[in-house]
């Protein structure tokens, strides 16, 4: 349990520097790297969604009990 709610925050963590990176690459270039953000985030959605099965399988199996 306490591994997947680290990846869960580490996640987070690289989708929020991600997008701060992507704002000030903006700012300075003038163009978004519209490909790199799709990519990037779909990417992260399903590593999520995979560990939420993983996790929704692991509960199934075990009745519940963590």
């Amino acid at each position: 349990m306490r591994f997947s709610k680290g990846i869960v925050a580490l996640i987070v963590f690289l989708n929020v520097f991600f997008a701060g990176a992507v704002l000030y690459t903006f700012l300075k270039v003038g163009s978004e790297p519209v490909t790199l953000i799709g990519c990037w985030f779909a990417f992260t959605t399903g590593e999520l969604f995979l560990l939420a099965g993983i996790k929704k399988r692991e509960i199934d199996r075990n009745g519940g009990e963590e």
